[in-house]
C-alpha cells in the first residue's frame, strides 16, 4: 500500500519527491485541523478549571468514587471531559505514521534529491559520499537548522505556558521535547527531516493561532 501511495504522490507531484512529501504533509495536517480545533478547546477548558479541579481532588481525595463523579459533572457543566483533550491527539496518530512511512519509504525515494541532496540519505551517508564541503551536506544542515529553530520556538512557547503549579522537573523537562526533532533528523534521512521540518513548523503556527483564538 505504502508503495503505491508513495508512486502515485511523486506521480501527481511532477516526479519531484521533496514536493509531494510537503503537500501530502500540509494536506493530512489540514484534514487534521478539526481534531486540533477541538484539542485546543479542551485544552483551554482544562486550563480554566484547572483551580477546581485541584479543590475538588483536596476535597474527595479519600473518596476516588466521589471525586471521579464530580469531575465528570465539573466538565460536563462546559460541555467537555477529562479526555476531551486526549482523544483527537490518539485520532491523529494514525495520519502521523502513515505520513512518516511516506517521507521514510526505502525505494521509492531512490534517485530522488531536494536542491541536489538525495532524500533518501542520512547526514553520515551524505558526508560519506560528498564529503563535508559540498553541496548535498549543506542542504542537509539548512533543513536541520531551520527544524532546530521551529523547536526553539516550541520551547519558548512550552515555556512561557506552564502553569506555576507544574513540578520543577516537569517545568525543566517539558521545554526540551520539541528537540527530539532535531535528534531524529540528524539520524533519519533527508526525506523525514523535511517530513519533520514542514510537520513541526505546521504544528508550531497552528497552536499559536489557535490559543490565541481560544484565549
Amino acid at each position: 500500500m505504502i508503495d503505491s501511495l508513495v508512486t502515485l504522490l511523486v506521480g501527481m507531484s511532477g516526479g519531484h519527491a521533496a514536493v509531494a512529501i510537503v503537500l501530502f504533509t500540509l494536506a493530512v495536517r489540514l484534514l487534521l485541523l478539526p481534531l486540533s480545533v477541538r484539542q485546543a478547546r479542551a485544552a483551554r477548558v482544562t486550563e480554566r478549571l484547572a483551580p477546581k479541579v485541584r479543590a475538588l481532588r483536596k476535597r474527595f481525595e479519600r473518596n476516588p468514587e466521589r471525586l471521579s463523579k464530580e469531575l465528570s459533572r465539573l466538565y460536563a457543566n462546559e460541555g467537555s471531559s477529562p479526555l476531551a483533550g486526549i482523544l483527537p491527539g490518539m485520532a491523529q496518530l494514525p495520519f502521523m505514521w502513515l505520513m512518516y512511512r511516506v517521507a521514510t519509504h526505502p525505494t521509492a525515494l531512490a534517485g530522488h534529491d531536494l536542491l541536489g541532496a538525495p532524500l533518501g540519505q542520512q547526514v553520515a551517508g551524505i558526508v560519506t559520499h560528498y564529503g563535508l564541503i559540498s553541496w548535498p551536506f549543506s542542504v542537509f544542515i539548512v533543513v536541520i537548522a531551520l527544524v532546530t529553530l521551529v523547536a526553539w520556538l516550541q520551547a519558548r512557547r512550552i515555556r512561557a505556558t506552564l502553569p506555576e503549579e507544574q513540578p520543577a522537573l516537569m517545568r525543566r523537562i517539558m521545554p526540551l521535547m520539541p528537540f527530539g526533532s532535531v535528534l531524529a533528523a540528524l539520524v533519519m534521512p533527508l526525506a523525514a527531516a523535511l517530513y519533520l521540518l514542514v510537520s513541526s513548523a505546521w504544528t508550531y503556527g497552528e497552536r499559536t493561532v489557535l490559543t490565541r483564538r481560544f484565549a
